[in-house]
């Protein structure tokens, strides 16, 4: 099972084109959408409420058997971490089901900042979307802090996808300058942004 999680503000077909194009690479069936409440690493901007986000993620999904979503970190108090994700599911799947967790390799770059890191990449096998420019050859902080083997792992699990530049802020932009997001988005989620009138206004952290 491919997890992804992010905060989807909002989904676009860029998260869906990668994270079919990864499960695929990996042989899975299953790749479930975690739209998170409060990312630690962007508390400097007020998400769209998490209800909205999770019904724009099951929108955008309905008709795709390969996704599902899962709104668990929504319902957790303060700022979740991937480490207690991938322990509710493995609670809840079982010791024998393979988890995997995808990630931009932006993030893994900051990898090293992340809570309990050690911990996460045993509790769960973390794939690397490839990006241009961004050299994974080195990774001199987590290699403080992580042992050989691990390093191993999360090398080996660098997948080249198709590189789709689409953004959510620039999603959130063009709304605000009442520009078009045709084709950026599934159709069914371009229709509930205009229908509830989402990103009009930029939204800031109190």
């Amino acid at each position: 099972m491919l997890l992804f999680g992010g905060s989807f503000d909002p989904i676009h077909h860029g998260h869906l084109i990668v994270a079919r194009a990864a499960a695929e690479r990996l042989g899975l069936t299953r790749v479930v959408l975690i739209p998170s409440a409060h990312p630690p690493h962007k508390l400097d901007r007020a998400l769209t409420p998490a209800a909205v986000r999770v019904r724009l993620c099951e929108l955008a999904v309905s008709d795709d058997p390969l996704f599902a979503v899962d709104p668990w970190e929504t319902r957790q108090p303060g700022p979740n971490y991937t480490l207690l994700t991938v322990r509710h599911f493995r609670e809840r799947l079982g010791p024998d089901v393979p988890l995997y967790w995808l990630i931009g390799a932006d993030s893994l770059a900051e990898l090293h900042t992340w809570y309990r890191v050690p911990e996460l990449v045993e509790a769960c096998t973390l794939v690397t979307v490839a990006r241009p420019g961004i050299d994974l050859s080195r990774l001199p902080e987590l290699e403080k802090i992580l042992t050989a083997g691990q390093l191993e792992r999360l090398r080996a699990h660098v997948l080249q996808t198709p590189r789709i530049e689409i953004s959510a802020s620039d999603i959130r932009a063009r709304v605000r300058a009442g520009r078009s997001i045709r084709y950026l988005v599934p159709e069914a989620v371009r229709a509930e942004i205009e229908r509830q009138g989402l990103y009009l206004e930029e939204r800031r952290a109190k």
